[in-house]
């Protein structure tokens, strides 16, 4: 069946057939899907991205929709809120994406440990709310265990005549036990992560170099194509990845966002261009498709291969049980089959993975998938401690804003544009330029002009900066590896400590250096992308 098909099934089939037809074929290609494409083999997010177009297509009353966003780009995301913004009727929403939830919602219904509650309002005061609640209950469970301790010592002391009332009173007693074990039981069902990054490595972490990537060109419906035809997905792009940056990914769905992470860790070859490798790299790397996961697996053996108990985090010893407990597992998951846990359950395995090897390096492909907002907001503040390097690719706004400093962002043709700040940055500026192209007086788009107008606010300073810029960083990124690799002689400093004095400060004046340049180049490529984008 194809997917227009699968999709008109949803309209309820009583209408105009062609209109229905003509709003199918619309819906997929929003979603970037094609509507002759047979339905068997869907991919996780495509089959998610038909399920939703066939929710949206029929317009109902009401809509219920399950963590829509996960698998959508975030331009889609963007059309999907507008669209809901626009149409009537009521909507119930589960999802952990902060920002959605903040755009879309007007009510919170909040269920934890058993108990329901609901919060008219937009969700951005939904955390000091819950946080009340939190703490009416501690106050509440702290009353509770003064009551209960207080009726225990009673109830040692003996039992009185009057054995009726006592009776009652001893029934009173084990309400308020099975009361209090209720009220606790979610904080101790509570999660823990922890990572360390290993110590050493260089100021460089990954340098490419004119790099380019492309892949077979995809038909479009009713078309052909040459076999020998490409799609370029990265076109000549050059960047710096350096200690303890924190960058981002954006762009749309299948524009080359894992690719270019891939192409990066050596997983995947260029076309053109290379990669170059800092001193001392360890990286640790979680894949949206779950690849390091064998289904027959069990969490336990996925974390010791090697038939052992216990595995090393932060630089001590823990029990796999233990270990497993703090992402959430009980001893019955502990020891089932990786293929019957869930979405959620398998991305928690992996960052337990991923945080129990060694990595000063982490890259992260869409890691709030199936995620629950605690656990988000745990991961936040871990990668909020690690003193490594962090790369993310993640369509949750709000993750990325809490997450990163810099973003890559996927433009036209392959072009890779870093931008500094997080996505609200980002966002702010795009409708800053795109508000100056609008307010143009009408005569510009009239006017003769030469071909290098477009750079009339780069001065020459400014261009030749960056021109030279990348030279220059690249050979004080030269130095520093030697200057690194040197000062790990551990015989060095007795052997000739003057030597070791001069190398060290040298090292501490280029690492400074460094990060000027390539604050300055970071400044100037921004502006440039502004002035080309006007």
């Amino acid at each position: 069946m194809s997917l227009a098909s699968v999709v008109m099934h949803g309209t309820g089939g009583d209408g105009d057939f062609v209109a229905e037809a003509h709003r199918a074929e619309a819906m997929l290609t929003r979603f970037e899907l094609d509507p002759g494409m047979l339905s068997d083999g869907l991919s996780g997010g495509e089959a998610r991205r038909v399920a939703l177009a066939r929710a949206l297509v029929k317009e109902p009353d009401v809509l219920l929709m399950d963590e829509p966003t996960n698998h959508l780009d975030l331009p889609t995301i963007t059309w999907m809120e507008d669209m809901l913004l626009a149409r009537g009727g009521a909507m119930v929403l589960i999802s952990h994406d902060r920002a959605f939830l903040r755009r879309i919602g007007n009510g919170t219904i909040w269920i934890e440990s058993g108990t329901l509650r609901r919060r008219q309002g937009s969700f951005d005061g939904f955390d000091d709310w819950a946080e009340v609640i939190q703490q009416e209950e501690a106050t509440r469970l702290y009353k509770m265990d003064r009551r209960i301790a207080s009726e225990t010592r009673w109830s040692r002391e003996g039992i009185s005549a009057r054995r009726k009332r006592n009776q009652g009173r001893m029934r009173e007693l084990e309400v308020m036990r099975s009361e209090r074990a209720r009220m606790a039981a979610p904080l101790g069902r509570s999660a823990r992560m922890e990572t360390a990054a290993v110590e050493g490595g260089g100021q460089m972490v990954l340098e490419a170099i004119d790099l380019s990537v492309s892949v077979p060109a995809r038909p479009t419906p009713g078309t052909e194509i040459s076999p020998d035809e490409r799609r370029v997905l990265i076109n000549h792009f050059n960047g710096i990845i350096r200690k303890s940056d924190r960058i981002g990914i954006i762009g749309r769905n299948g524009v080359g966002k894992s690719t270019l992470v891939k192409a990066l860790l050596g997983r995947t070859e260029p076309d053109n261009g290379r990669v170059r490798e800092g001193f001392g790299l360890m990286t640790a790397y979680f894949d949206q498709q779950r690849s390091a996961l064998n289904g027959e697996d069990s969490p336990w053996t996925v974390l010791c291969p090697d038939g052992t108990d216990s595995v090393e985090v932060a630089g001590r010893r823990v029990h796999v049980k233990r270990y497993l407990q703090d992402f959430l597992f009980d001893e019955y998951k502990i020891t089932q089959r990786v293929r019957t846990l869930s979405g959620g359950e398998q991305n928690r395995l992996l960052l337990a993975k991923l945080f129990a090897d060694e990595h000063n390096f982490l890259v992260l492909d869409e890691p709030t998938n199936d995620l629950d907002m605690e656990t988000l907001e745990l991961l936040q503040e871990v990668l909020a401690d690690y003193s490594g390097t962090v790369m993310i690719i993640s369509h949750d706004r709000d993750f990325i804003d809490r997450t990163v400093t810099a973003l890559l962002v996927f433009e036209a043709d392959g072009r890779i544009i870093p931008h500094a700040g997080g996505y609200s940055d980002y966002l702010a500026r795009r409708i800053k330029t795109e508000e100056r192209k609008k307010t143009k007086p009408a005569r510009a788009k009239t006017q003769e002009r030469p071909k290098t107008a477009r750079e009339a606010k780069l001065s020459f300073k400014d261009k030749h900066a960056l021109e030279t810029l990348p030279g220059a960083i690249a050979a004080l990124e030269d130095a520093i590896i030697k200057a690194e690799a040197e000062l790990n002689d551990p015989a060095l400093f007795s052997k000739n400590p003057d030597r070791f004095s001069a190398l060290a400060n040298q090292l501490e004046a280029d690492r400074t250096r460094l990060a000027s340049l390539e604050e300055k180049w970071l400044e100037l490529e921004v502006l440039r992308e502004e002035i080309e984008g006007s």
